[in-house]
């Protein structure tokens, strides 16, 4: 049995699902989860907020839009997930 108060781990790949974690979690949430993948080398992660009305979409899109981590972000077309997807790229540490 798990603590209640323990973090949860996120497993760090290429691809973070929102529809398990609680929508105001949102701006931590990804903060975290870019920085990383930015440790990790994957610089290109799919977010997955689903269709619905949109309120978590247009959410994560303004957290990218303000996130120093984030290079682009582009709605992933139906075929590579879409369709409740956004593709991101993140900025690449300068060497």
């Amino acid at each position: 049995m798990t603590d209640p108060e323990e973090p949860i781990r996120i497993p760090i790949e290429d691809v973070l699902d929102l529809h398990t974690f609680n929508p105001k979690e949102a701006p931590d949430l990804l903060a975290d989860y870019f920085t990383e993948c930015l440790r990790a080398g994957i610089f290109s992660v799919r977010v997955i907020h689903g269709k619905g009305t949109g309120v978590l979409k247009k959410r994560v899109h303004s957290l990218l839009k303000k996130s120093p981590m984030v290079d682009s972000f582009r709605e992933a077309p139906a075929g590579g997930g879409g369709w409740g997807a956004t593709l991101v790229e993140l900025r690449k540490p300068k060497k």
